[in-house]
């Protein structure tokens, strides 16, 4: 699958987190991948982040799920959305969406939302604080696009939705399978089905904010930090005045901040884990019966075909020397020069082919254990 009527330099330069751009007939031909029951299966299922958003006149309802299978034998003649998140995880066919996508970083992608709407249905004006794809799957969608919002923007009161309190379109489009529209953060939309059977899927992109980096970057931190690490001075000399607190210091207590806070490469390695951790950590994807050494030792030697989780997370940091620093999943693991080079291969693609190979001294066995262990990758066909 790729994107046609699209050229990726041409937009990165002139729309990427500028201005909203729509994409006629992106997809030709285009095969909706997946019907609307299997949605609302995926909205029932235990541990599903789903939600149903109902429009009465001028109000909003928010039903969160999982639901009950007879919660859509009579879903009611008021306009309503059921929007499900991570559906990528779950049906492949959905997560091949985001392959066309991928001239954005794998560690910004977050996953595919897919909504789908009676007519009339929508979530309301409102604004996200990240980059979005919207796919028109089935039916007809009607977008209109305002100013962009920041925090200073007025919000109706409500609970769960964010609803612009004044929203005027600048812009409006009428969306039909396989058109693409991009929002860049900020942009007000408001997105409403025209007729019945409307899904969209929407391939959303993570931001992180400065907030969350330094909160989640602190506490790396201070988890690694030995009680006994303490201010000290040895070379302490008497003070004319015993209230001052001398330029020396503070000069030694904040490198006793910084030093921790600014080295580079912890954050990298933190980082790379942090972005990489899944959506869902209650979810184990690891398989029934484990994998040793051995056994991937003997596959490798007839050659071996590797898969990998549709919901894992996967990226590499290039390290000096040749070698990688791999994260899946959350987990981080060191690859020196040998073993580099297949982390970067599996992070290219969803599928690897590794030739018959000797393997008895190589690291590589361990390494393809572990992963396979914990559920990030697979040998085709298991």
């Amino acid at each position: 699958m790729q994107l046609i009527n699209f050229d990726t330099e041409t937009f990165l330069r002139d729309h990427w987190q500028k201005r909203p751009l729509l994409i006629r007939g992106a997809f030709a031909p285009w095969i909706n991948p997946l019907e609307p029951d299997e949605l609302a299966g995926l909205a029932c299922e235990e541990g599903s982040e789903a939600r149903l958003v109902t429009r009465r006149r001028d109000s909003w309802r928010v039903e969160h799920g999982p639901f009950a299978e007879s919660r859509f034998a009579k879903p009611g003649k008021a306009p309503w959305t059921l929007l499900v998140q991570a559906v990528d995880h779950q049906v492949p066919d959905v997560a091949a969406l985001i392959a066309p996508f991928r001239f954005v970083p794998d560690w910004r992608i977050d996953d595919v939302m897919v909504s789908y709407a009676s007519d009339g249905g929508g979530v309301g004006p409102h604004f996200d604080q990240y980059d979005v794809f919207l796919i028109q799957g089935l039916g007809k969608r009607r977008w209109q696009l305002g100013p962009v919002c920041g925090s200073g923007s007025a919000l109706l009161p409500h609970d769960d939705l964010r609803l612009l309190a004044d929203f005027k379109a600048k812009a409006e489009w009428v969306l039909e399978p396989g058109d693409v529209l991009y929002v860049p953060p900020g942009v007000a939309h408001d997105g409403v089905a025209l007729g019945d059977d409307c899904m969209t899927y929407s391939i959303g992109f993570r931001a992180p904010a400065r907030s969350e980096l330094i909160a989640h970057w602190c506490d790396a931190v201070l988890a690694d930090l030995p009680d006994d690490d303490r201010y000290a001075d040895p070379d302490l000399a008497a003070q004319a005045n015993p209230g001052e607190i001398t330029a020396a210091a503070i000069d030694r207590l904040h490198a006793m901040v910084s030093e921790q806070l600014l080295d580079r490469q912890a954050f990298a390695r933190w980082f790379g884990a942090y972005t990489s951790a899944t959506k869902y950590p209650d979810v184990d994807w690891s398989p029934d019966v484990p994998v040793d050494t051995a056994e991937v030792q003997t596959m490798l030697k007839q050659g071996i075909m590797l898969e990998r989780n549709p919901a894992s997370r996967l990226s590499y940091i290039d390290q000096p020397g040749g070698g990688a620093l791999l994260f899946a999943d959350g987990e981080c693991f060191d690859c020196g020069p040998d073993t580099a080079s297949f982390a970067r291969e599996l992070c290219a693609g969803a599928v690897l082919e590794i030739a018959p190979c000797n393997t008895l001294i190589d690291a590589l066995p361990e390494l393809l254990t572990r992963l396979i262990n914990q559920g990030s990758i697979a040998c085709c066909g298991d």
